[in-house]
């Protein structure tokens, strides 16, 4: 039987912390939620290498079961949600790129449109939409998955029958949805852009096609699709850590999944949240 890497890092002082009372001072319920806070990094980030673990030395094992079990997570957190990217995508092209090109169309700054562009569209928002859309449609599946799957014994199960549960069911969640943002990404971006570009023209803005692409391939170097498929690879990985993190490495009850699903969603946001605002600091170092 193997052991359960998950359990390496099972918060059971979190859980504590979680339900004791209420402290009756603001400096000790501040004090607890920095507490929280620390416990819950030390849990991620022993849980993200666990997996980094298992990924490079498991990758070649039970290649015919993994195989598929990596497509399904990819058709789930990538190909099924391509409608509903085209449609944020046509949304986001007609409010926001739109509404950028009539402005700038207004006060005669048509000519810093591509450059505009690429830092609101390419660089920050469409990268952090996408993760945060995933997160809220796939990641909040794994949570619940995973969690009732531990609420109900199937972990224990799958270690029973010499099966490590970070390989079989963390490790396809971790590829599927990594891959699946880095390409839901660059559809959101293109078709955001495309629709932007549209909206000039029924806008009768005094840009052509032509012009408008030729600004925006004017503002993109080498270093704008470096750090874009960086961040977007990153946003994935993280999100899919910590939604399986709370929902496999803590010991769960059935009551309890559906908080823990809101919990890793809200984490989930701030960590995105977070590493944007390092990728937002490499921009300007850079």
């Amino acid at each position: 039987m193997q052991d359960n890497p998950a359990k390496a890092v099972e918060p059971s002082n979190l859980q504590k912390f979680r339900r004791a009372p209420l402290p009756r001072s603001y400096t000790d319920y501040i004090g607890r939620q920095i507490f929280l806070m620390l416990l819950t990094v030390q849990g991620l980030v022993a849980f993200a290498l666990i997996t980094l673990g298992v990924i490079v030395k498991k990758s070649r094992i039970a290649h015919g079961v993994m195989q598929p079990r990596v497509r399904q997570e990819l058709n789930r957190s990538g190909v099924g949600l391509l409608p509903m990217f085209i449609f944020m995508a046509l949304a986001l092209g007609f409010l926001v790129v739109g509404q950028t090109i009539s402005t700038l169309a207004k006060v005669g700054a048509v000519g810093y449109l591509g450059s505009t562009m690429v830092i609101v569209v390419v660089r920050e928002l469409g990268p952090l939409l996408t993760a945060v859309l995933v997160l809220a449609r796939v990641g909040t599946a794994n949570v619940i998955e995973l969690g009732t799957a531990r609420a109900l014994g199937e972990v224990e199960a799958l270690e029973a029958l010499g099966i490590d549960p970070v390989h079989y069911l963390i490790m396809p969640r971790v590829i599927g949805m990594t891959l699946g943002v880095f390409a839901l990404t660059i559809y959101l971006i293109l078709g955001a852009l495309a629709s932007g570009c549209l909206f000039a023209f029924l806008g009768n803005v005094p840009l052509t096609p032509g012009d408008y692409l030729r600004q925006i391939a004017d503002a993109l170097d080498w270093l704008d699709f470096a750090l874009l498929a960086l961040k977007s690879l990153t946003f994935g990985f993280f999100i899919a850590i910590v939604t399986c993190y709370h929902g496999l490495a803590q010991p769960l009850r059935l009551d309890d999944v559906s908080r823990v699903a809101v919990r890793a969603v809200t984490q989930g946001v701030v960590v995105c949240v977070f590493i944007d605002a390092v990728f937002i600091v490499l921009y300007l170092v850079t």
